[in-house]
């Protein structure tokens, strides 16, 4: 499963680069407002940071203005995914950008009616909110799992990219149902990283390591040169 940070943040964002889990990158308007940078310069150092998908939405309610604003976003970068909402202008700015060869990305998705719809318009990407179906007393998971039986029915290439992630448990129960995507805040990747048991093993190892006095070697050794394949006398 690939692993996509939601967030505009810059320091985030390569903390994780780093260390080589991040697949990709979803923001929004909320995310990139949070920001307080200009939105062109931001996407920017985000597009040099990420090699992988960089969703980033648009703002029209119509679909000219959807569109228009579609192209506009894909001119910023190889890799950019355009965002659509869920809702029938949003289908036809789809469809459109599909034809135009756009990645799309279809957002505020709460049913597998829905996701049904957006693959039929040609999405690349549909993005069920199963934290906040969860809120309003629903079992989101039960739409990531819905939503990928009938993409299987069907052969359909659109990618499931869970959203809305609350917790890590979000994060494997999505992973064992073979969605495609998960994507979630800064806060919720750190936790997947980190475990107590891990914690208290290696203050365990370097303690032991201390206690023994013992020292790693100084400086870089020579590298060994191979010996040749035939001794010559």
């Amino acid at each position: 499963m690939k692993i996509f940070l939601d967030t505009a943040n810059i320091p985030s964002i390569k903390t994780f680069v780093d260390m080589g889990v991040l697949d990709g990158i979803t923001t929004n308007p909320t995310l990139i407002a949070k920001e307080n940078r200009e939105f062109t310069e931001l996407v920017h150092d985000i597009l040099k940071l990420v090699p992988g998908p960089v969703n980033l939405e648009v703002v029209s309610q119509d679909s000219e203005g959807m569109i228009r604003e579609g192209h506009d976003l894909a001119g910023l970068g190889p890799n950019v995914v355009v965002k659509c909402p869920m809702t029938g202008e949003g289908l036809k700015a789809v469809r459109k950008l599909h034809k135009d060869g756009i990645k799309t990305n279809v957002t505020l998705i709460f049913s597998p009616n829905q996701a049904l719809l957006a693959a039929k318009a040609g999405a690349d990407y549909a993005s069920p909110f199963i934290g906040r179906l969860d809120d309003a007393g629903h079992e989101g998971m039960k739409i990531i799992e819905e939503t990928l039986r009938i993409y299987q029915n069907y052969g359909l290439g659109t990618q499931v990219l869970v959203a809305s992630i609350r917790h890590p448990i979000h994060v494997v129960e999505a992973a064992k149902l073979g969605a495609h995507v998960a994507t979630m805040p800064p806060e919720v990747l750190d936790k997947m990283v980190k475990h107590p048991l891990t914690d208290i093993g290696l203050k365990r190892f370097l303690d032991d390591w201390e206690k023994a006095g013992l020292r790693l070697p100084e400086g870089r050794a020579s590298p060994m040169k191979p010996k040749p394949l035939i001794q010559r006398a």
